[in-house]
Parts: C-alpha cells; structure tokens; sequence
C-alpha cells in the first residue's frame, strides 16, 4: 500500500501529521480508512451463510430471519445521507471515532444476543454505526490526498471494499463451521480496537468546524421518519404470514407506515433546511430512472444471497464452510462485471448496458428458479448466480453515470449517495416481500401435500417461487431504463469540472474537486449490500 502511493511522491510529500505534531507515512492514514471500510462491508456479506446457525439457535421464526440482514441494511440506509452530512459538518476524526465505536460495541452486544430480538436490536444498531463510519472513510481520503496520489489511494479503498464483500462469506463460513455463528460478529472487535487506538494517534480533522447560525443542519428528523416508516411497512409484510392483509393488526401497521412516511415528506419538503432528499432532483428522468432501476435491481438481488444461503444448507445439505465457497465465484463476477462496465460506458453509453444487464437479470433469476430439491450446485446454482452477479457488476456504473449526468456538480455527491440509499432500500423492501412470499408457497406445497411432501421439496418450491419474482422485478428494472434518456458514450464519459475545495495534504491546504460525501461506486464497486 506504500509503494503504491509513494512511488508516485516526492520528497515530503508521503507523510501527514499527527494529533501530537508527529510525521507519520500517509499509507498510515489510508489504512486507517481502508480497515474501517473493510469492516462495514465485511459484516453484510459475512451474516449471509450464518443465517440457518443463528435461525436455530436464537429460534428465529421463518419470516423472521430476515431481520438479521433486514435490520442492519434498514437503518444503513436510513442514516446514510445524514452520516455523510455529519463527517463534513463534525469533522472526519470525530465522526469516524462515532460510527467505530458504535459499530464496535454494537457488535459485541450482537455477538452475546441470547434471543431474536436482542441480535435484531444489535443489528440495526450496526447499521446506524456503519452509516457513520463509511462516509467518514471516504471523507479521510478525500481530505488527505490529492491529484494522481488520490485516484490510488480511491483505487486502494475500493478494492478493500469489494475484498471485504468477497471474503465475507469465506470468512463467515469458516468463523460458524469452527468456532461458532457468533464469531461473525465478534471477529470486529480487535479490529474495531485497534482502528480506534490509530485513529486517536494518528488521525486528525483536515480543518477546524466551526459551526455558525448559517452552517447546514443535519436532517436527524428525516433519518428516523424515513427509516422507521420503511421499517413499519417491512413489518406489516413480515406479519402477514400469521396475520391477513385485511386484519386489522396489518392494516394498523401499514397505516402507522404510511403516516411516518407522510411525515418524513413534509419534513423534506417544508420543514428541514438541507434535507436528506430534496426531491428536486427526481425532476430529471435521468435521476428518477436510474435510481427506480436501482431499487428494483436491489430488490431482486439481495434475495439471491439470502434464499441461496439457505437452500444450499438446508436443502443441499452444505456445511456452512463449504457454502461460503460457493459464494466466492459470484463475488468475483461481480468484481468483473463492474470492470468490463467501466471499459464499454464511454464506447457505448449508459441505456445499452442497463437494457444488457437487466435482461442478463432477469434471465439469470428465471434459470434460477428452475432449482429442485435433487439439483446440483455446478448445475443449477453456478451458472445462474455468476450471470446475475456479473449483470449487478454491470449496472453499478452506468447507473451512477445516469444519476450524476444531469445534476450540478456540487450536487453530484448527493445524487449518487441517494442512489446507494436506493439500492439498499430497494434490497430491505425487496427481501421483506420475497422472503414472506416465499414462506406462504412453502406452507402452501405442505397443506397441500397432507404429509406426502418432504421438506426439502416444500421449501425449494419456496425459493424457486421467490427467484421467479425476482426475475420480474427484472423484467420490470428493464422496461423502467427506458425511462432514463439516452445518454451517448461522449456525454457518459464526460466528467464535469468543478471548483476546487479545501483539503490538507502533508498538512497543508490543497485543491481537491468535490467527491461523493456517502461512498461513490468508485471502479463500478458498490458500498455495502
């Protein structure tokens, strides 16, 4: 990580200062950023092949094991915007020491979860702590480096990112099938120990905050509105298995939901004075499109991870080791989905590689859904979870592309941090409805079966139905791209000059172009999923 950005400095020109007036290498401050980083998008992947382990033991209910990954993605998306908002307002050292912290104990108190709601808790406790902590990631990078010594630097981050996806399930599957399921959250706190001790010594705020009268608020009353009407909604889906659409339990939920989103509405368009969402900008097509696109995309594919999970395990009979293999050659698709994104968006532009991946989508959920209790992973696992991994990794850029091309400059950062909020709203809703559907198919196929029907059998017929849902949500993702315009390969590649900004490098002031405050999809990598 040294070599990479020093050989590229000066005499003077690899080192920063310290909170105590020392010179320290900036590869010290980068790793600082790059193992924090790891850590949030680390603890969405690694939950993934724990899920059976944690259903059993904790006696989470069918519908309700959704919640291990519902709840951390609900409120990181919820606080995102606001977390991004406070790492420039607060500072990057306070913020990040915040969110480390809170993402920390929260895992430890995860980790000694002795009932459902207790890991949920901790959960969503995680999430709000990872809000904080990844803008504030970026913001150290962003105000530490400059010119050719930043885009290494961005490069170096987004491949821990996308390492810590990947080695999410390898880990996870070693941690459970070895120790325990516990160990998936417990494994982040040395780390998370030793990112504060270096973060105390080492890190400082690129700038004094001083906060006036006319300095920015940040928009805490649109974070809970949002994130707990959306959380209400996942509620009353989630319920439905023992209680009718009709009831009136549902229909007090869904209303209780639909109040708060209402509310969080009004606070964005009349009450708050930087609002997390102005929804000024969906007033372009290419915004409204690409993040519509975006949350169906999400819907569709956070499923993927969580049924394949569990249908590897409880069907297949994997052990949780052997699970978190499989999901390495889907990692890398995605990883090379995104590269070869990258390289055809300025040939040829945005529309057609959104038509190409939601039909690669699409095709891929449809192959998906034909699993049977007797299939074989090379044969009916494989195939299709490589092809809709390799078609997310080709929708990350042109979407972001779509999302910034007709916004202003200084509101690029905002459009692309509402399009990761998308995605992972998009996922939190999707798995809620797919994962509920699901189980009525299963208890369905057993009633009608009258005890003729094996397990297995009942709860393939279950995710196939749900991989079959996906698949439209793939089909619908395709007819929604034509909504975006039709942005050529010239304008696609294009990126709009902008004022410089003030940032410290080797401790002095430095220009530097704004960047995405909320983790940009730097190299086609996405944040956490």
């Amino acid at each position: 990580m040294s070599d990479a950005l020093d050989a590229t400095t000066g005499p003077g020109t690899g080192t920063a200062s310290t909170p105590n007036g020392r010179r320290v290498p900036d590869w010290v401050i980068l790793a600082i950023a790059c193992v924090a980083q790891f850590m949030v998008v680390l603890d969405v992947s690694i939950v993934n092949v724990a899920l059976p382990s944690i259903g059993r033991d904790l006696h989470y209910s069918p519908t309700g094991l959704q919640w291990v990954v519902n709840a951390y993605v609900l409120t990181f998306a919820g606080f995102l915007l606001l977390g991004g908002r406070a790492a420039d307002l607060f500072g990057r050292r306070r913020v990040y020491l915040f969110g480390l912290g809170l993402f920390t104990i929260a895992s430890l108190v995860g980790g000694l979860a002795q009932n459902a709601a207790w890991l949920t808790t901790a959960r969503a406790v995680q999430g709000i702590g990872g809000a904080f902590l990844s803008p504030a990631t970026l913001t150290i990078i962003v105000t530490t480096f400059s010119g050719v010594r930043m885009a290494k630097a961005l490069g170096i981050w987004s491949a821990v990112a996308g390492a810590g996806g990947a080695a999410g399930s390898i880990l996870g599957g070693v941690l459970t099938a070895e120790i325990s399921w516990r160990w998936v959250l417990f494994v982040n706190i040395p780390i998370g120990v030793a990112a504060t001790f270096a973060a105390l010594f080492y890190l400082t705020e690129a700038k004094r905050h001083v906060r006036d009268e006319n300095s920015p608020k940040l928009d805490v009353g649109g974070a809970i509105t949002a994130t707990a009407g959306l959380g209400a909604l996942i509620y009353a889906i989630v319920g439905t298995d023992t209680h009718a659409w009709g009831s009136t339990y549902t229909l007090s939920i869904l209303g209780l939901a639909a109040v708060l989103l209402a509310i969080f509405a009004f606070i964005q368009l009349r009450v708050a004075s930087t609002p997390l969402v102005p929804f000024r900008l969906f007033r372009s097509r290419s915004v409204s499109g690409s993040n519509v696109v975006m949350f169906l995309v999400g819907a569709a594919f956070f499923s993927m991870w969580y049924f394949l999970s569990l249908y590897l395990q409880n069907v297949l009979g994997f052990g949780a080791l052997k699970a978190g293999l499989s999901f390495l050659p889907m990692a890398l698709s995605i990883i090379i989905g995104a590269q070869v994104s990258s390289r055809l968006l300025p040939k040829v532009g945005v529309r057609p590689l959104l038509l190409a991946g939601t039909v690669l989508v699409a095709g891929g959920f449809i192959w998906l859904s034909r699993i049977q209790a007797h299939s074989t992973y090379w044969d009916h696992v494989f195939g299709p979870g490589c092809v809709i991994s390799l078609a997310l990794g080709l929708l990350f850029t042109p979407l972001a592309s779509a999302a910034t091309s007709e916004v202003h400059f200084t509101e690029a950062g905002l459009a692309s941090g509402v399009l990761n909020t998308a995605r992972q709203m998009g996922g939190s809703v999707g798995l809620a409805v797919l994962a509920t559907i699901a189980i009525d198919r299963t208890h369905s196929v057993f009633t009608a079966g009258r005890g003729s029907v094996s397990t297995d059998v009942a709860l393939t017929s279950g995710y196939s139905r749900a991989f079959a849902l996906a698949a439209a949500l793939g089909v619908v993702a395709f007819v929604a791209s034509f909504i975006v315009p039709s942005i050529g390969p010239k304008r696609s590649a294009d990126v709009p000059s902008a004022p410089a900004s003030e940032a410290v490098v080797d401790g002095e002031e430095a220009a530097l172009p704004p960047l995405d405050p909320v983790g940009p999809t730097v190299a086609g990598l996405p944040g956490p999923a």
